[in-house]
């Protein structure tokens, strides 16, 4: 079973090379028009089929995993340790960045001159997403808002943590229902989970081709500035990123479990990859799960509500980048942060990240908590916004290594890998 997951991983790897180098010359050719026209519609169309099986998945998976532990103080006690995991990783990945950000203070000594080019090079895209960023909810609006109103218009409208909650609350009533009586629902669903996963496979094969198409528009349309623009920061971000991957999730993993450092980079790999060819650790979470699953040892039901929770709640490399960002910024505008507003920073980031939608660009919208939080001007994110991209695509592969290394510490913590 191991040959087929390699070729693909190698083909998905192909796919991601043969994009850079075409998206650099159709760039340098001007041709960028024609991958924009042409191209990227073969690479948004792997993002919508992706997209399709996300929401029955999350549901079914969650709901069939809620149901299956029969246990309701197991479920809790699986929650917790998951939660708890999300949240330390997440704080511990906000203050790498913000450690980072204040050694090599990547935003120093920019003149006021270079500050205005960056803004206005790309005022047009930002203003968008600070105009939404200023309409952000209230904390307490954002948790009201996990229960849905309207349970159809939750499943329409894509709200995961609304489809979440109404899984996890479907799945303790299953729980709870004497007899049998509960058990065609359940196969039922177990029926819809498998189809879907099938769905999965097969949509697979065409990942290299939609990772081809999603990263040659991204450079077509960018060019060589968006791997050159703003490099300390970029490199500052991108560091903090390696260091999290390389250092918490392998300790934590080698602390709890007996899985093997190598193979579970080696297992999860297809699932990197998908996420950073479409920034999207939603998007890459059917693959997360049958990585998890198939290659890490780890049984469906941890899989199937670990995964989907992580997806939505664990966004260590968004919270990461926010700290960078929001010190960065402040140091572009001259604004010094005192150690309590760093402090305010760590916790702001790491509620900030939880909920975050796993879509492209996500990330930019939390920022402005963060920045709101520690009084940094919301027009500071144009000066970032060049990078946004690449940054996001980098990001999104901690964010779905965290949620592997997620499943794979809590199931050995419950003897079920």
């Amino acid at each position: 079973m191991k040959r087929p997951k390699l070729q693909l991983y190698g083909k998905i790897l192909i796919g991601l090379a043969l994009g850079v180098i075409f998206g650099l010359l159709a760039n340098r050719l001007g041709c960028s028009g024609f991958v924009l026209d042409y191209i990227k519609p073969l690479g948004s169309a792997f993002i919508r089929l992706i997209s399709m099986v996300v929401v029955p998945l999350v549901f079914a998976s969650l709901l069939v995993g809620t149901a299956g532990l029969n246990d309701v103080r197991k479920l809790g006690r699986i929650g917790a340790k998951t939660l708890a995991y999300y949240l330390c990783t997440t704080a511990i990945a906000v203050t790498l960045g913000l450690l980072l950000a204040n050694i090599v203070k990547p935003g120093a000594g920019l003149s006021g001159e270079a500050r205005r080019a960056l803004v206005e090079s790309r005022s047009e895209q930002a203003d968008a997403q600070i105009a939404r960023a200023r309409e952000k909810p209230a904390i307490t609006d954002v948790l009201l808002n996990i229960i849905p109103a309207n349970p159809i218009q939750a499943f329409v409208e894509g709200n995961m943590l609304q489809v979440i909650f109404i899984a996890l609350f479907a799945g303790i009533c299953l729980t709870m229902i004497p007899g049998g009586r509960c058990q065609p629902v359940i196969g039922f669903f177990e029926g819809v989970n498998d189809v879907v996963i099938q769905m999965v496979r097969i949509i697979m094969r065409l990942a290299p081709y939609g990772v081809f198409a999603l990263v040659a528009a991204v450079v077509a349309d960018f060019g060589a500035s968006i791997l050159l623009a703003l490099v300390k920061y970029s490199v500052v971000v991108i560091a903090g990123l390696v260091l999290h991957a390389a250092i918490v999730y392998p300790s934590a993993i080698r602390i709890f479990s007996r899985q093997k450092i190598g193979a579970f980079f080696r297992g999860i790999r297809p699932a990197q990859l998908i996420a950073f060819g479409s920034a999207s650790s939603s998007a890459a979470l059917p693959v997360t799960m049958e990585c998890t699953e198939r290659n890490l040892g780890v049984s469906r039901k941890i899989c199937s509500f670990a995964l989907p929770l992580g997806a939505t709640l664990n966004m260590d490399g968004t919270a990461l980048y926010q700290g960078v960002s929001t010190v960065f910024i402040a140091q572009v505008y001259d604004l010094g942060l005192t150690a309590a507003q760093q402090l305010t920073i760590v916790l702001t980031a790491t509620l900030a990240s939880v909920g975050t939608a796993g879509a492209p660009a996500a990330g930019i919208v939390t920022l402005a908590i963060v920045l709101k939080s520690v009084g940094v001007p919301l027009e500071g994110i144009a000066i970032i916004w060049g990078v946004e991209r690449i940054l996001d695509m980098c990001r999104s592969v901690v964010n779905v290594t965290g949620d592997a290394s997620c499943a794979v510490v809590v199931a050995a913590s419950e003897k079920d890998l």
